[in-house]
């Protein structure tokens, strides 16, 4: 799978309408058949930080993506919200899912 995480530093005035900014990019990214996840979190440290984590299912998938109307639609109307360029974490790893994290195990609740 592709594996994406990239930080979003939204101004400051905007910061707490980017769910609503950004929601029919997220939809339509989501509803593409390669996607496996695309999920938004704000940043506890910084409330104008948002960092999204999305996840393809291969090569493919995340180029349909890229070349899809409405990435280019928020290549256009997303950045007159943000106060810099994202920041991305991009890799290409060899699983399908999150992997359980071994090391804080629940027992007896899975």
């Amino acid at each position: 799978m592709i594996f994406i995480t990239a930080k979003f530093r939204v101004l400051p005035e905007h910061a707490d309408q980017w769910p609503q900014i950004s929601a029919a990019f997220t939809e339509a990214t989501r509803a593409e058949p390669g996607c496996l996840w695309f999920d938004w979190s704000r940043s506890l440290d910084d409330p104008t930080e948002y960092v999204l984590v999305e996840a393809f299912r291969d090569d493919e998938a995340g180029a349909a993506h890229v070349r899809s109307q409405h990435f280019r639609e928020a290549q256009r109307t997303l950045p007159p919200y943000l106060a810099q360029t994202p920041r991305i974490v991009n890799a290409t790893l060899p699983q399908e899912d999150w992997s359980l994290l071994a090391e804080m195990a629940v027992r007896g609740r899975e």
